[in-house]
């Protein structure tokens, strides 16, 4: 297979070497993942990983390493692979083989009925048997080992032109094993009638016929994975929504025109406008205009956010309620929607130690089984019993053991949890830190813009021989030519209706001052204005104080607060009731850190701390013991992040804090730090239930199969079962803190 350089899209680097994406076709077990991750280890500084539910390979090589020298490696171990394509549209399951596997569910179906009726007619009732039976039960049955099984012998086939063995090799072996052998004594003596009679040929078949096993077995093992790729594809599903957030076109304008252009002729810098109802193609700043932005596709928030003139949009969210213009500050793969969906998707493909246990046991499960099978039939003769029926413990041997439940027990769960994740304004930027967050006993939390919203608002003002509208008034006239943040919150309070400031002069780290109306006007820092009075509860509150100096005199002062973020207080509590010890970590002053600590309920305060401090902090709280986990938003909080064992950025922070962080909080509202917290509890819950269940059942299995107490038809029923219970445990997951209107709209989809 050869492979077109250009459609070499996805490649991107990571470190020194470059990374590619390959889409791998042909895997059904863990074992399969094992094989293609070593067959891709044996090149030369090749390090890949392979996740059986996305059927993905990340592959990081050397520069000078063709793509098609990797896809040359897969094919030769028996699977297909290609080049992901970047893009929003790539698929992530091929519907197609979900159809065909249907179709060929289907005819299985219709074929297995009728033959399994007529043979339990046949050994229940002997006086019902009629001439020529057996050749009944042979044209019924050969459809079905032949043409629906056809996949299982594909698959074995090419493992067997590789040297390999997979879960389709058993499947393979165990249908022809049984068939075959029916077919053969069919052929050799005429099809002796069944000696057994009644529920006993049934449940435990010594005849020569085993055609309606070998159909049987064919049909569970297509319902088994036919359910299986629905539920893979439905467990994807969050995932492609929110890929289809992106834009397909935008209204741009150039040269005073607007023009409709696809979204990736979109580029930095350019104005594009936004109309009521349109998807917001790129992360950008309102140029001009208002609207109410709808942000809950996204990040789960139920009420749009005011937006207008200055303040930054996400792509991938809609206006509603009025037209902007947007300037583009990143678009295509940079803005924040397409990083982290990215992010979700190298976590989705990321492992866990379990799981590469898992997969460790997995790749020598299969040639286990086989010798398992060989020495059951040996044992059994050895021991005096028929062919046939050593035979047929054999067949239940290869058809129990495939440990197809094993390769999907943590890669479904993750899938599923990391789709519901960023439904609820959860993205989980790396597999560790579900596993970490569960963990986590000591919670770090910055205060501005952490458990502050970081946007000051008056809370409060004194005057002495005015009133206090009147001294905000001048006060913001003033500010109003100055772009600090708190400036900006002084104007807000003040209104629109403001008079004009001359002689408008800065001063730098202190404040300005101006003449209005006449009156020379000083705002600034307490120190600038002189016998300047500032009640005592302010300080307490530790409020950031303005004075306000009118002709020389110290006309009174100003407070302002930064207002805890919306849910601050909840899911301090929350997490104290999770077991989890809640720190607040901060640059600013003891009084400011204290007020916000005593309001959300936090007893433990680190104030005025630098960003090498707060490193300090962590690896202290790591040295004695605890897994700790630092919740940031900030540039001063990147360190930080790095250095816990679990970084949480908050969604709406630096570019710097969001590439630190292991998980990122998109919604404003803190109650989605707990929700983060239960979810990856849920999730480590499901995958350990999983891997119990799918360990114990092929331990507990195989010897009875071996022992002659499973039938082959009732192992091939087992087995399917087992497989779509660690799917729909998983899926389970998707209702995680859904009420009970959305998980009747989910299951209605």
């Amino acid at each position: 297979m050869g492979v077109d350089a250009g459609s070499v899209a996805a490649e991107r680097t990571r470190g020194a070497d470059p990374t590619v994406e390959l889409a791998i076709g042909g895997m059904t077990c863990a074992a399969c993942v094992g094989r293609v991750e070593r067959k891709l280890g044996k090149l030369g500084g090749v390090l890949a990983t392979v996740n059986l539910v996305t059927e993905r390979a990340t592959v990081t090589h050397p520069a000078d390493m063709p793509v098609a020298a990797l896809v040359d490696a897969v094919e030769k171990a028996g699977y297909t692979a290609r080049p992901v394509r970047s893009g929003p549209d790539e698929p992530r399951a091929d519907h197609r083989a979900v159809d065909r596997l249907r179709l060929r569910l289907t005819v299985a179906l219709l074929l297995f009925i009728p033959l399994a009726d007529l043979s339990v007619a046949q050994s229940l009732v002997p006086s019902l048997r009629f001439p020529g039976w057996q050749l009944v039960l042979a044209a019924l049955a050969l459809p079905v080992v032949g043409w629906a099984a056809w996949p299982f012998h594909r698959a074995a086939l090419a493992g067997l032109r590789h040297g390999t063995a997979t879960m389709d090799t058993l499947v393979s072996l165990g249908i022809l094993a049984a068939s075959g052998w029916s077919l053969w004594t069919l052929a050799t003596t005429g099809g002796v009638p069944d000696t057994a009679t009644g529920w006993d040929a049934v449940l435990h078949p010594a005849g020569p016929l085993y055609l309606e096993v070998a159909a049987g077995v064919t049909t569970f093992q297509l319902a088994g994975r036919y359910f299986e790729a629905r539920a893979r594809r439905a467990a994807g599903g969050a995932m492609r929504a929110l890929g289809r957030l992106r834009a397909p076109d935008v209204a741009v304008l150039r040269g005073g025109v607007e023009r409709r252009v696809p979204v990736a002729h979109l580029r930095v810098g350019d104005l594009f406008v936004v109309r009521p109802g349109e998807r917001i193609a790129a992360d950008g700043t309102i140029d001009s205009g208002a609207a109410a932005v709808d942000t809950s596709a996204m990040t789960g928030e139920p009420v749009p956010v005011e937006a207008a003139v200055g303040d930054a949009v996400t792509g991938g969210t809609i206006a509603v309620g009025g037209t902007v213009t947007v300037r583009a500050d990143h678009v295509g793969d940079t803005t924040r929607l397409s990083r982290m969906l990215r992010a979700v998707e190298d976590a989705q493909v990321e492992k866990s130690a379990t799981q590469r246990l898992v997969d460790r046991v997995s790749a020598v499960f299969v040639p286990a089984v086989l010798l398992l099978a060989l020495a059951t039939v040996v044992g059994g003769l050895l021991l005096g019993l028929t062919a046939a029926d050593a035979g047929a413990r054999a067949v239940a041997v290869l058809v129990i053991a495939c440990p197809c439940a094993l390769g999907l027990a943590t890669p479904t769960a993750l899938m599923v949890a990391t789709g519901r994740g960023a439904e609820l304004g959860i993205f989980v930027t790396g597999f560790r830190a579900l596993e970490t967050v569960r963990t986590a006993d000591v919670v770090v939390l910055d205060k501005t813009g952490t458990l502050t919203a970081a946007r000051m608002r008056v809370t409060d003002v004194v005057a002495a021989d005015l009133h206090a509208d009147e001294l905000l008034r001048l006060a913001a006239a003033v500010e109003r030519s100055s772009e600090h943040p708190i400036a900006a919150a002084i104007v807000e309070r003040a209104g629109d209706d403001l008079p004009e400031v001359t002689g408008f002069r800065a001063l730098a780290g202190l404040g300005a001052r101006g003449t209005v109306d006449g009156r020379e006007v000083l705002v600034g820092r307490p120190e600038l204005v002189t016998d300047v009075t500032v009640p005592a509860e302010w300080e307490a509150a530790g409020a950031t104080v303005v004075a306000v100096g009118i002709d020389g005199r110290a006309a009174g002062a100003i407070a302002l607060t930064d207002p805890l973020r919306p849910g601050a207080v909840e899911a301090v509590a929350a997490l104290r009731a999770m077991g989890m010890r809640p720190v607040l970590l901060t640059g600013d002053g003891v009084a400011a850190a204290g007020a916000v600590a005593a309001a959300v309920g936090i007893d433990e305060v680190h104030a005025g701390a630098l960003p090498e401090d707060k490193i300090a902090l962590v690896r202290a709280l790591q040295a004695d013991g605890h897994t700790v986990a630092v919740v940031g938003d900030g540039i001063n909080d990147a360190a930080a992040l790095a250095a816990a064992d679990l970084g949480i950025a908050v969604g709406s922070g630096t570019d710097v804090a969001l590439e630190a962080a292991d998980l990122v909080l998109v919604r404003d509202d803190l109650t989605v730090l707990p929700t983060a917290v239960r979810l990856a509890r849920a999730t480590v819950r499901t995958v350990r239930g999983n891997l119990v269940w799918a360990f114990g059942y092929n331990v507990a299995a195989v010897p009875l199969a071996m022992a002659g107490l499973l039938n082959p038809l009732v192992a091939g029923a087992a087995m399917a079962f087992s497989s779509l219970l660690v799917v729909s445990n998983s899926l389970r997951l998707r209702n995680h803190e859904r009420s009970e209107p959305d998980i009747r709209a989910s299951i209605a989809l």
